[in-house]
């Protein structure tokens, strides 16, 4: 969606918007300006705290487990207590053995980002992507050290391009109303583009869901590198008022009408009935300004994808408990919140800075946090000129980082693990 901000900015190499080239910059750039306040700051007016009553667990205090992470985005946790985080700006996984100690455990061909870390114990699973998405693979490496190339994930994007139906922007406006929309915004409207960023993981019985923050959609991958569209995610609309018009610099003529935002896949869990659960950036700006936007979604066993819930802010990550519970990270909230099993609205459940990639175990909750520490906050792309773009600072989601952000970035993430007390 539509917002004026300062940005990073890449070359347009693919139909559709031109779009901010990092996550972690434009929303470090978006968290400073658009919110006003520290992290801890960022609250909106949910009461309640959702440790402790209705059968949940409570929270203890978090024990770090891993220093010095440059954005650490995505996440998997072994069954022996091993961690594996992904530094998206530094091109590999991390791993933290429970020792504590921190090994390069895969690196990026240079130029290229590591993402969508996952485990089912015995394997390591992970996306590896050119800047330009003209290569997306999902690697994996075993216990013994080899590492191969799983499945072409962005071959199956440019062969399907599943969205590319799908009308996003303005879908009634006359002409002469739709000729005044900045074309920094792409346009009135455009179709799906054709382009895939991997986001996060989840591998389980053999079968890895990749949500995919560029292509607006969830993949599976079996174990024989079959690549399956399980599901589009739908756009999300936004009622353009005459505050949301002059917030955006959209023209007068669209007050009334409403915009549909590409969706931004952020995560993807197994729930215990086997429905999927997604979690989701709903595109514009994801400061308090529009209001808590973000969702979750589920998926059924028969691809049928419908809303479970929303009010979340910046929702970056999910984890799924075996009870049903659903736990997700508030990146500009500063915060975990709980969505109970039976619910449908979110409440507290531990403050955490900044958090970016979280797991459920049934002893504790592993979470990325401060994932923006370090990152530069707004110098454009070397050789690029300064300007302003009209386009959401999170719907950077769905590109990849520079590969090296300037000034030299100073690793500030980290991982910590949340004991859980009572409650299952």
């Amino acid at each position: 969606m539509i917002r004026k901000t300062k940005s990073i900015r890449r070359p347009r190499t693919t139909r559709g918007p031109q779009r901010t080239g990092t996550i972690g910059v434009a929303l470090a750039l978006v968290g400073a300006l658009a919110l006003g306040a520290t992290p801890a700051q960022a609250h909106d007016d949910r009461h309640g705290h959702g440790g402790g009553g209705g059968g949940l667990p409570t929270p203890g205090s978090p024990q770090t487990l891993a220093t010095g992470l440059l954005g650490p985005l995505s996440l998997g946790v072994g069954d022996d207590g091993s961690s594996y985080a992904s530094q998206n700006f530094g091109g590999f996984v991390t791993e933290v053995n429970r020792r504590g100690q921190q090994n390069v455990y895969a690196a990026a061909v240079p130029g290229s980002e590591i993402s969508a870390v996952s485990t089912d114990g015995r394997r390591v699973l992970f996306t590896e992507g050119t800047p330009d998405g003209s290569s997306v693979l999902l690697q994996e490496r075993d216990k013994r050290g080899k590492i191969r190339t799983v499945a072409d994930i962005g071959a199956h994007e440019q062969a399907t391009n599943p969205d590319g139906g799908v009308i996003y922007g303005f879908r009634d406006l006359a002409p002469d109303c739709a000729a005044q929309v900045p074309t920094e915004a792409g346009g009135a409207s455009h179709p799906g583009e054709v382009y895939s960023h991997p986001y996060a993981s989840t591998t389980i019985d053999g079968t890895t869901y990749v949500a995919d923050a560029g292509a607006n959609a969830i993949w599976s991958v079996d174990r024989r590198g079959t690549v399956r569209t399980v599901a589009v995610l739908p756009a999300q609309p936004l009622a353009v008022t005459a505050e949301v018009a002059a917030a955006t610099g959209m023209p007068e003529c669209t007050i009334g009408h409403t915009y549909y935002n590409e969706p931004v896949p952020t995560d993807v869990e197994r729930g215990p009935d086997g429905r999927l659960f997604v979690s989701l950036l709903p595109g514009g700006p994801e400061d308090p300004s529009l209001g808590a936007r973000g969702a979750v979604y589920t998926v059924s066993q028969r691809g049928k994808v419908s809303f479970y819930a929303g009010g979340l802010l910046t929702a970056t990550n999910l984890a799924v408990s075996p009870r049903g519970d659903v736990y997700v990270a508030e990146l500009f909230a500063s915060r975990i919140s709980v969505i109970r099993k039976g619910t449908t609205t979110p409440v507290p459940f531990a403050e955490v800075v900044m958090p970016g990639a979280l797991e459920w175990t049934s002893s504790a909750l592993y979470v990325t946090s401060d994932v923006l520490a370090g990152l530069p906050t707004g110098p454009e792309e070397p050789g690029e000129p300064g300007g302003t773009s009209m386009l959401s600072p999170t719907d950077s989601a769905r590109h990849r980082p520079t590969p090296t952000p300037t000034p030299e970035p100073v690793p500030g993430g980290t991982l910590v693990k949340i004991p859980l007390k009572g409650g299952r």
